[in-house]
């Protein structure tokens, strides 16, 4: 029967039987989706009670408290969004396995995260990475362009393509319309990332974790069952072909002959081995090491050791979306090549709205056709977790980031409860922003959208990784340098960017017109050359100026990490606790607030509590706590032996699959 809610229709039509059905008319999964948000939801509000979220350091960084385990779930978590699941499987089913690469990379530079960058993030006393810029270089122009610059990139390269790819499989799975799927689902998101902070978006992510793993071993296990195992499954990939190729050449619906290797032609290649290499290292260094939904999570952690144990947590799980993503994304390919593989963009528009092509249906496809009932349930469960799990770190990072280096710039006597409530406002207007951006993701890089989220970064981070880089590594580089690296380097990034979009990035059949010059070069080897000219840049105009003296850098800077001498800060912070509110030199009481504001500024965190005062000696002992960076001697060799293996282990796999 059919049914209609606000004019969109309820009801989906699937592709194998060409019956149509109503979505979710079985009480097996309706069943399990309801007790996967209850459970969400109770761990959520678990966190939220547990914790302490009316103070900064509650709110965005967990109260320093968190160890190694939830930790490197929930970098998993955050970094694995359903534009994984959507990106990974898509470009798996057009291309085959390199884009598996793009995974393994991660477990070199998790690596890098927590040996070399965190350790100085710690040691430098930050919340956020344009804090640590503007402690290191000064000034206030470098820490608003990086905060800027990041909340767009949030917006351009995450919280849009992640929504998008829920909606898709939503979409494809319950019938809904797409913008409907997608504000339900922001609704529930919102809600426990506004109210509960970072604990309650680390403590969910790590339940999370574990759905999504488990619910994608289970979909793996049908998918190769259905192919008939490893072997037969390369061999029918090779044939998978569209019945209905028009006049279309060959080359655009063939499976590729180097399909199964992640190393591939330098220039030929549509993910040539260099840029894979080097370009791919430039941009996970950008993302691993100087994100801040990333670098983050790091910073709540108790100490350096539990740091670096969710890190090689996080390197061990990346092991798992080659199989968990990339096999079944290649294996919906050879259940439905009509479908995933076609070429002739009327037949396109008919079976997924994209005249670009529909390889990102190929995970949702799956999913919805091959799942008995109860686990198709489970499946999405699993997309909801991706999905909410990435959008929840997001709006966490890009709260902190406007709350403490836009807002405090704008409000410097700004009360810590009104810092917590304008991150929390920030977070709405990001949605809306995201929501509206999502038509130009559906029609990027031939539909592609890992492609796109990659490509975009790839113009628009280098300098951003290059900056960083020297600025830890290499205490002779200065503000001027910084910033006139990062300045040149966005607007070389921009002017490609810009000319892409203009005129379009086509696809096989219907290839781009834009120049050969600009848009001839792989987007991982625009990375590469942004790279190296950003840190000439860099380097050049700071060898030209005036260095910044050694007693400013002090734990700033990798060769001045151990210093103990007191750091003379180049500038003093923008914002400081503001106890006016507190009124501790008065004896007035104070009105009690009514029943209603009560409960609403406690479901907030936002209840007024009353904290002894410390004195200068116990506020020094606290932030030198805060910024130790010492380990107690077993652990850290347990941590090293276990990063050994871990790059044994990528070595190994990258040789293999080469």
């Amino acid at each position: 029967m059919a049914q209609d809610y606000f004019g969109f229709s309820l009801i989906k039509s699937n592709a194998r039987n060409n019956n149509a059905t109503v979505a979710l008319a079985n009480p097996a999964d309706i069943s399990v989706i309801v007790i996967y948000f209850v459970v969400v939801l109770a761990v959520g509000i678990w966190a939220m009670v547990r914790t302490n979220r009316s103070t900064v350091g509650g709110f965005f960084l967990a109260g320093r408290s968190m160890v190694w385990w939830p930790i490197g779930a929930s970098l998993f978590a955050s970094n694995i969004g359903s534009g994984h699941f959507v990106g990974i499987a898509g470009t798996a089913a057009a291309s085959g396995i390199a884009i598996g690469g793009f995974e393994w990379n991660a477990l070199i530079v998790v690596v890098i995260l927590g040996w070399l960058f965190v350790p100085i993030y710690i040691k430098a006393g930050v919340v956020t990475m344009p804090e640590y810029l503007r402690k290191r270089f000064g000034g206030q122009r470098i820490r608003i362009y990086l905060s800027v610059l990041s909340l767009f990139l949030y917006v351009f390269t995450k919280i849009s393509a992640d929504m998008f790819s829920g909606a898709i499989f939503i979409n494809l799975a319950l019938g809904l319309n797409i913008y409907l799927a997608v504000i339900a689902l922001l609704m529930i998101t919102a809600l426990y990332t506004v109210t509960g902070g970072l604990a309650a978006v680390i403590y969910t992510d790590t339940l999370q974790t574990v759905i999504m793993i488990v619910g994608s071993f289970i979909l793996m296990g049908f998918a190769f069952n259905e192919v008939g195992g490893y072997e037969r499954f390369q061999e029918r990939y090779m044939e998978a072909i569209p019945s209905f190729t028009g006049n279309v050449s060959a080359k655009c619906y063939e499976p590729q002959a180097d399909s199964f290797h992640i190393f591939r032609n330098a220039i030929t290649g549509d993910l040539p081995w260099p840029g894979l290499v080097f370009g791919l290292t430039i941009q996970a260094t950008w993302y691993w090491c100087t994100d801040q939904v990333i670098v983050q999570r790091c910073l709540s952690a108790k100490n350096l050791s539990h740091v670096k144990g969710g890190c090689i947590l996080c390197g061990y799980l990346k092991l798992l979306p080659m199989f968990l993503m990339v096999f079944p994304g290649m294996i919906s390919r050879i259940l439905y090549p009509n479908e995933i593989a076609c070429v002739v963009p009327e037949e396109c528009v008919k079976y997924c709205g994209a005249a670009v092509g529909c390889t990102n249906i190929a995970y949702p496809k799956l999913v919805v056709d091959l799942m008995p009932n109860g686990l198709r349930g489970l499946m999405l469960s699993v997309m909801l977790a991706s999905l909410m799990s990435s959008l929840t770190s997001i709006f966490n990072s890009a709260s902190t980031l406007f709350t403490m280096d836009i807002y405090t710039k704008i409000r410097k006597s700004a009360s810590e409860k009104e810092l917590m409530i304008a991150g929390r406002v920030f977070i709405l207007v990001l949605i809306g922003v995201s929501i509206a951006w999502i038509p130009v993701v559906q029609n990027a890089q031939s539909g592609q959208l890992f492609d796109y989220i990659q490509s975009i970064t790839s113009y628009l981070t280098p300098p951003i990784a290059a900056v960083f880089m020297l600025a830890i590594f290499c205490k002779r580089v200065n503000e001027a340098g910084a910033f006139y690296g990062l300045t040149i380097g966005l607007l070389i990034g921009l002017s490609r960017m810009i000319t892409e979009f203009i005129y379009g990035t086509g696809s096989c059949v219907e290839p781009s017109n834009c120049p050969t010059i600009i848009c001839g070069v792989h987007y991982l080897y625009f990375s590469i050359i942004l790279f190296v000219v950003s840190c000439i840049i860099i380097l050049g105009i700071s060898l030209m100026t005036k260095p910044i003296e050694d007693k400013h850098l002090y734990r700033l800077c990798w060769s001045l990490r151990n210093n103990t001498q007191k750091r003379e800060d180049l500038e003093q912070d923008d914002w400081v606790e503001n106890d006016d509110d507190d009124s501790s030199d008065s004896d007035e009481p104070e009105e009690e607030p009514g029943f209603c504001k009560k409960a609403v500024m406690c479901f907030c965190g936002l209840e007024h509590k009353k904290a002894p005062k410390l004195s200068a000696e116990e506020q020094e002992a606290l932030q030198k706590k805060l910024t130790d960076t010492t380990e107690v001697p077993l652990w850290r060799n347990i941590v090293n032996a276990n990063a050994i293996i871990l790059l044994c282990v990528a070595v190994f796999l990258h040789g293999f699959f080469g």
